[in-house]
């Protein structure tokens, strides 16, 4: 959704910055989970807590500055110096911040590994491997959805409602990632 929502309202250049940067991010969530970082979430409820609220904060803070800066500019305007550096940070926090793509990568990366193979290397090997095929599959998104970004700022009514919608995902996924929550393992009896 971030990254539809960048190239949608912001162009090609903005929406493949988004996912330069959500595929660092992941794959530092991926170097995470091979070190052990998603066995740390997985024990301890407060760092899951933090990196999910503030990866929350984050994504509504993105969204606020979308809708009160207009962020739906027209994709044919030069670009801002800096600009995609900005969005490629955003990305990249937005991705990063996210514990459960740590948690994700511990859980699901080891039903392909072998014991006889050193863990770290087969984890970071797989890893990667996942974030490319994401970052292929990210990149088809965000040029179908950037085909859309030049009628998008023609239209005087779609620009604004544009910022809105850009605005109002990112406060919607950063709600919506705040109230998600991991379920306490039931007690024993």
């Amino acid at each position: 959704m971030f990254i539809l929502a960048r190239s949608l309202t912001q162009g090609r250049r903005y929406g493949l910055a988004s996912v330069a940067g959500v595929a660092c991010g992941n794959l530092g969530n991926a170097l995470g989970a091979a070190l052990g970082l998603a066995a740390l979430f997985a024990v301890s409820s407060l760092a899951f807590a933090l990196a999910k609220y503030a990866g929350a904060a984050y994504l509504i803070y993105l969204g606020v500055q979308a809708i009160r800066s207009g962020a739906a500019k027209d994709a044919a305007m030069p670009l801002e110096p800096g600009s995609l550096r900005r969005i490629f940070r955003d990305g990249f926090l937005v991705a990063l911040l996210n514990p459960k793509t740590s948690v994700f990568f511990a859980a699901f990366l080891p039903q392909f590994m072998d014991a006889g193979v050193p863990h770290i290397a087969q984890s970071v090997t797989l890893g990667t491997l996942f974030v490319l095929i994401a970052c292929v599959s990210d990149t088809v998104y965000a040029l179908a959805a950037s085909t859309l970004a030049p009628r998008i700022a023609r239209s005087g009514r779609l620009r604004g409602a544009g910022r809105y919608l850009a605005g109002g995902t990112f406060i919607g996924l950063g709600v919506l990632t705040a109230l998600s929550g991991t379920k306490a393992a039931p007690q024993g009896r």
